[in-house]
């Protein structure tokens, strides 16, 4: 069997079950499996390998042994794994967020393409790097960490009311080599400085469309960071009815949005003072962040 073969084994494995991009997660399973890069793979794809652990083809022909035997078996439980739909990054141990890579766990949201366009918007329109930023809702400290060393910004700190997930973010911080501030905070319970800026991603499904996310989101996300309370606008609230507290005089906050909670939220930030409110969207069109200024 070759490389290649093996490749087009778990392909076909993912497809069956119902796995999106199969080819893709399946490439990068395999790449995990034997330590290789995308051009390592790509280079090796017609080297013939072991089929099992006995070491399958014989010695003349078997050019990745030995120990390539346990990798084979690793790539098997790989795939098994992603075939019972848990997560791609849950298996690898790592995400991508703004070109960073990130330590993940079932204990944080897994970063998504969605936050980089709230990173892209703060970098964009914040460009003193002597500004104190709060992080609200951090989770695996991606958005805080991507601030911190694209914005090059003074001060960042980082709060979450995970104890589990502040520790998994204090190690993306010392991974991506971060000076950031965490604090564990219920929310601006225990914020006790001010900030020129705020920004959150925080939990804004509503509770009642939970049941019918993916199930990849909906059995393997930790439901505190996906909960946003009957109409999913908990957490905006606190923010918009709190946020100032924490805020400089003319401070701005940045928050991820649902694609249908554009309006709602500006008018919780409008109901609270804010001023100069914006709606950010994605890619693709939708709604995507919500951006105010507090006038005090």
């Amino acid at each position: 069997m070759k490389l290649r073969d093996l490749l087009a084994e778990g392909t076909e494995k993912l497809n069956k079950a119902g796995v999106d991009n199969a080819e893709f997660d399946a490439r990068q399973l395999l790449m995990k499996a034997y330590g290789k890069t995308a051009a390592e793979l790509l280079a090796d794809l017609n080297r013939t390998i072991c089929t099992g652990a006995d070491g399958g083809a014989e010695p003349a022909d078997r050019e990745f042994c030995p120990g390539d035997c346990g990798a084979r078996i690793s790539f098997d439980e790989y795939i098994e794994r992603r075939s019972r739909h848990i997560p791609l990054q849950h298996i690898l141990g790592t995400a991508s967020f703004m070109g960073l890579d990130f330590k993940v766990s079932p204990d944080v949201l897994i970063p998504r393409q969605d936050t980089e366009t709230l990173a892209e918007t703060v970098l964009g329109d914040e460009k003193d790097k002597d500004i104190a930023l709060l992080d609200l809702c951090t989770g695996s400290g991606c958005l805080a960490i991507a601030l911190k060393k694209l914005g090059n910004y003074k001060k960042v700190t980082a709060s979450d009311i995970s104890e589990a997930a502040l520790k998994l973010a204090v190690e993306n911080a010392a991974l991506n080599k971060a000076g950031i501030e965490f604090v564990h905070s219920d929310m601006f319970k225990s914020i006790s400085e001010s900030f020129d800026v705020i920004v959150s991603n925080p939990p804004y499904i509503k509770t009642a469309v939970i049941a019918d996310l993916d199930t990849e989101v909906r059995e393997y996300d930790p439901m505190s960071a996906l909960d946003g309370g009957e109409d999913g606008l908990d957490f905006y609230r606190i923010i918009a009815e709190q946020g100032a507290k924490v805020l400089k005089p003319g401070g701005r906050i940045y928050m991820e949005i649902g694609y249908d909670q554009g309006e709602a939220v500006s008018e919780l930030l409008r109901a609270n003072g804010f001023s100069g409110v914006r709606v950010i969207n994605d890619l693709i069109g939708k709604d995507r962040v919500v951006a105010a200024r507090h006038l005090q």
